[in-house]
């Protein structure tokens, strides 16, 4: 048999790298020419993968960067078994730690009974936020619980009820998400249709447009709060206008009524009148001599002076009626503009759209009632604008007012979306801080400060820098929600006396 040449083998090595269709790589080339020439060769070796296996392997310890650079010289060298002595040796670096850590687990085969009933609590917990209507996901809930509160329960049935119970959860707490998402639905189509229906009633269509924002989700407990105050509002409005303007319809039918006969009477005054006249007319016609003609004189200067009476007195009626039925709309009108103000002035501050005081005692009840509840912590602070005074001067009372809409909007845009800002009265404001300690407290309100002297707001082409001092105060167990806010304007006023735009605790 004739001995090929290098270029021959090349060649017919190329030709089944084609007729195969391999991909032309030195792996393959190096198989098909050993196929070829029919010398196997010996397998090329891996440099370029182990480099990038070296580049990830750790190197911080001595011992470590000792095997890498052994590492790279068994790479160069292309030594097999150097190779495997690297590798036996990073084993055995980290051998004894997983050894150890792997016997406990081996170890045991039930769970510990504190962790158990952790489980079964949670359990317990999560059932409440799924309802009612899938009865096989409590009976698979009740079926863990029990197994868990068991002695000593094994875990492998607790990982094969866990698993099972998990599945079946995924499905529950998707159909709870729909229905969720579906009530949003349904409640945001109520309130575009009160919206649509009150084009005519502004203050009932932001009321509508008001609940809208406070449906969107996330949701919330207080937000959730906020809507059902917001709807009472409205329910009591309603209420409140259609019996208003029921009445007023009424007088205003009533007077239209005795309009409306005031006319009829008229008409018929003014028909017999003309009967009257026309007859006395006929009467004068008939008459031949003259002392015929002067009871028929005396008698339509009497049905004329009878007519001009009875014209005066429905002229006057008529101008009390018109006195009477303007009144009744300036009535109608002043419900309108009183009930397009009616929220404002209902529990939020018409001027910054914070609480008012009637709003910050509903909150203040139901945070101090929250934190007890939870046994989380609840702070007050109270807000003094510094150098009100000197503002109002200069700028005029819209300045001021200006001053007092852009504190209240930086607040709302800095602080958390629990934190609620109240209007205590003039320039001073209330801010709830619940599940906040005094020292988180004073830090907020800190943060808040050094946001105001960051943002300016433009009067009269003015940059104006406002400040405030404010105090804090957590609510303390048993303590009314007054005294904390009194010791927290206590300490407000100690932060005015050590030079102003400071924070002082309570």
């Amino acid at each position: 048999m004739a001995v090929k040449s290098p270029s021959e083998i090349a060649r017919e090595t190329l030709k089944l790298l084609a007729t195969r269709r391999l991909a032309p790589t030195p792996d393959n080339y190096h198989t098909l020419y050993s196929e070829v020439s029919g010398h196997p060769g010996a397998a090329l070796f891996p440099e370029v993968p182990l480099r990038q296996i070296m580049r990830v392997l750790p190197g911080q310890t001595p011992a470590q960067k000792r095997l890498l650079d052994h590492f790279e010289s068994a790479v160069a060298a292309q030594d097999w078994a150097a190779l495997q002595n690297v590798l036996v040796g990073y084993a055995n670096l980290g051998l004894a730690p997983v050894a150890a850590a792997a016997a406990p687990e081996t170890a045991s085969t039930h769970l510990p009974a504190q962790f158990a009933e952790h489980l079964a609590r949670l359990v317990d917990n999560t059932l409440p936020a799924l309802g009612e209507d899938d009865a096989r996901v409590h009976e698979m809930a009740a079926q863990l619980t029990q197994f868990l509160r068991q002695p000593a329960p094994p875990v492998s049935t607790a990982e094969l009820l866990l698993n099972n119970f998990g599945y079946r959860l995924s499905f529950a707490a998707e159909d709870q998400a729909a229905i969720r998402a579906g009530l949003l639905r349904l409640l945001h189509m109520v309130f575009e249709n009160i919206a649509a229906l009150s084009e005519d009633d502004r203050w009932l269509q932001g009321q509508a447009e008001a609940l809208q924002a406070a449906a969107t989700p996330p949701l919330t407990l207080r937000r959730l709060d906020d809507v059902q105050r917001r709807l009472k509002d409205v329910i009591f409005r309603q209420t409140e206008a259609r019996e208003r303007t029921v009445q007023a319809q009424g007088q205003m039918k009533e007077l239209l009524a005795t309009f409306i006969d005031r006319l009829a009477q008229m008409d018929e005054s003014s028909t017999a009148y003309h009967e009257q006249l026309e007859n006395c007319a006929e009467r004068i016609g008939q008459a031949t001599q003259l002392h015929e003609l002067t009871p028929l004189l005396e008698e339509v200067m009497a049905a004329t002076r009878a007519m001009a009476l009875n014209s005066r007195m429905v002229r006057s009626e008529l101008h009390d009626l018109r006195e009477r039925t303007d009144a009744k709309r300036a009535e109608i009108d002043q419900l309108r503009e009183e009930l397009e103000h009616a929220s404002a002035q209902a529990r939020h501050d018409p001027l910054t759209g914070s609480l008012n005081r009637k709003g910050l005692d509903e909150a203040i009840d139901r945070e101090v009632a929250r934190a007890r509840r939870n046994g989380s912590p609840l702070c007050v602070a109270l807000l003094d604008l510094d150098d009100f005074k000197a503002i109002n001067d200069r700028l005029g009372h819209t300045g001021g007012d200006a001053a007092l809409k852009h504190l209240a909007d930086v607040t709302r845009q800095v602080m958390r979306p629990q934190d609620q800002l109240a209007r205590y009265g003039g320039e001073e404001f209330v801010l709830l801080l619940p599940d906040t300690g005094v020292a988180q407290a004073v830090e907020a309100m800190k943060r808040l400060q050094r946001e105001l002297t960051t943002r300016y707001f433009l009067q009269d082409q003015e940059r104006v820098l406002i400040t405030f001092s404010a105090g804090v105060a957590q609510v303390d167990d048993e303590e009314r929600s007054t005294d904390a806010l009194r010791r927290a304007d206590q300490a407000m006023y100690l932060a005015k006396r050590a030079g102003k735009n400071r924070v002082v605790a309570a």
